[in-house]
């Protein structure tokens, strides 16, 4: 897609950014783009990020990649967050507000842009889908790849979720950790942990900490999934059970969990960006409950951001995966893909091996993969099997950051910003 100019070809420049919930891998996926762009110089020019996501190209608030050392790009790799800045916000309907792709449009222009990667999950894909359609609308050649991105492995198609795998092994880990403890102090002490983990609508992160156990005494004695309507009374019943049997209970909750009516047990009365329900509180509320209820002294603990930033102790699988799609993403836009991201393709899962498929972005955007039935156990408080064998591949392997002084060694980027070139700023 190259552009004449000053008499001779010259290659047009990519707009990276990241969008959503970040991810201790998000920053492994941007470092295959940036690396994979640098090994095409002659086909792709600079590569820039949106400061904020969306938000960089709206306000015209660009990074040039270009101005970091390759020892810095490369470092990516091993930094969890996001390096360029995220950000939640929803492009509306094109015929709703089509002052927000003109102005992308113009920016785009205005920098040669002519490849768009946008690394998130549902709602970043349906942004990707619009940006490719306003290209074509507008006569403004354009090639749009998405990035797949989300802990809460929600996005269909792809076998798994780039960031899921990472934020997984956390959680399994932290529950067979913290079982530990309980198990130690229960005789005297505390009899009920419950640990709140994320997942909206889809309970693939609280399926991880089955892993955490080797028979079926082990914890997590009770998973409670979004997928399965919430019943008080089975909840208590099988809490009281296993203290009786085990001396100590331990409950991983999701955040999305919901009764029979389907209201979300512990949704705060706000909003996101994208129009999500703003949830938290689960934990507690369920902590609370078995002691009004049983008498059980308790303690809760909400993993919240620790299980998607948690670098440390992040899935190898993961790392190679994240970085795998967005050397692709790249790779697909020289082969003169549109309007597709990169997908993760299980050729088996004993042993474990996949391969870089392909899907059209309208096939991801806005719809949600939950975990079947097929992998909640009966009594619907636990992984059968089946969901053990999808997920133990996810988490393998270790893949740890540099350390200085006792800590990671995390890159900071210099972040130098691109001058602008339109002179009418981009006013919400």
């Amino acid at each position: 897609m190259a552009e004449r100019g000053s008499g001779r070809n010259r290659p047009r420049n990519a707009f990276y950014a990241q969008s959503g919930g970040v991810s201790a891998v998000i920053n492994a996926s941007a470092c295959g783009v940036i690396e994979t762009a640098r090994r095409h110089r002659g086909r792709i020019g600079k590569v820039y990020a949106g400061r904020h996501g969306i938000l960089g190209a709206l306000h015209e608030d660009l990074i040039d990649t270009g101005k970091e050392s390759v020892a810095d790009i490369r470092a990516l790799r091993h930094t969890p967050g996001g390096a360029f800045g995220s950000a939640r916000y929803k492009l509306a309907g094109i015929d709703k507000n089509l002052a927000e792709y003109t102005r992308l449009i113009e920016v785009f222009k205005a920098h040669d842009i002519g490849y768009f990667f946008y690394n998130g999950g549902n709602d970043s894909m349906d942004t990707a889908q619009k940006v490719a359609e306003i290209g074509r609308k507008l006569g403004y050649p354009l090639t749009c790849i998405g990035i797949p991105k989300t802990v809460d492995n929600d996005l269909p198609i792809t076998d798994c979720c780039p960031g899921f795998g990472s934020a997984a092994k956390y959680v399994a880990v932290s529950t067979r950790e913290a079982a530990l403890d309980i198990a130690s102090m229960a005789r005297t002490s505390t009899k009920v942990f419950v640990l709140e983990v994320m997942g909206r609508h889809a309970g693939w992160i609280a399926a991880a900490a089955g892993l955490a156990a080797r028979s079926s005494a082990d914890a997590p004695h009770l998973i409670l999934f979004p997928e399965v309507a919430f019943d008080r009374q089975k909840v208590l019943a099988k809490v009281q059970a296993t203290v009786e049997r085990r001396g100590f209970c331990v409950i991983v909750v999701s955040e999305g969990v919901r009764d029979a009516d389907g209201r979300f047990l512990a949704e705060g009365g706000t909003r996101d960006a994208f129009g999500h329900a703003q949830l938290g509180g689960v934990g507690p509320l369920v902590a609370e409950m078995t002691r009004a209820a049983l008498g059980y002294k308790f303690h809760w603990a909400v993993a919240d951001y620790l299980q998607r930033s948690a670098r440390h102790i992040v899935s190898a699988v993961d790392v190679e995966q994240a970085y795998a799609v967005g050397r692709a993403a790249v790779e697909f836009a020289l082969a003169g893909r549109n309007a597709v991201l990169p997908v993760i393709v299980r050729k088996s899962s004993s042993p474990y091996r996949w391969t870089i498929g392909e899907a059209p972005l309208a096939a991801i955007a806005n719809k949600e993969k939950k975990v079947p039935r097929s992998f909640i156990s009966a009594d619907g408080f636990g992984i059968t099997a089946a969901c053990r064998r999808y997920l133990a591949p996810l988490i393998g392997g270790e893949d740890y950051p540099p350390y200085r002084g006792g800590l990671p060694d995390y890159v900071e980027l210099k972040g130098v910003a691109v001058p602008k070139r339109l002179k009418r700023p981009f006013v919400l």
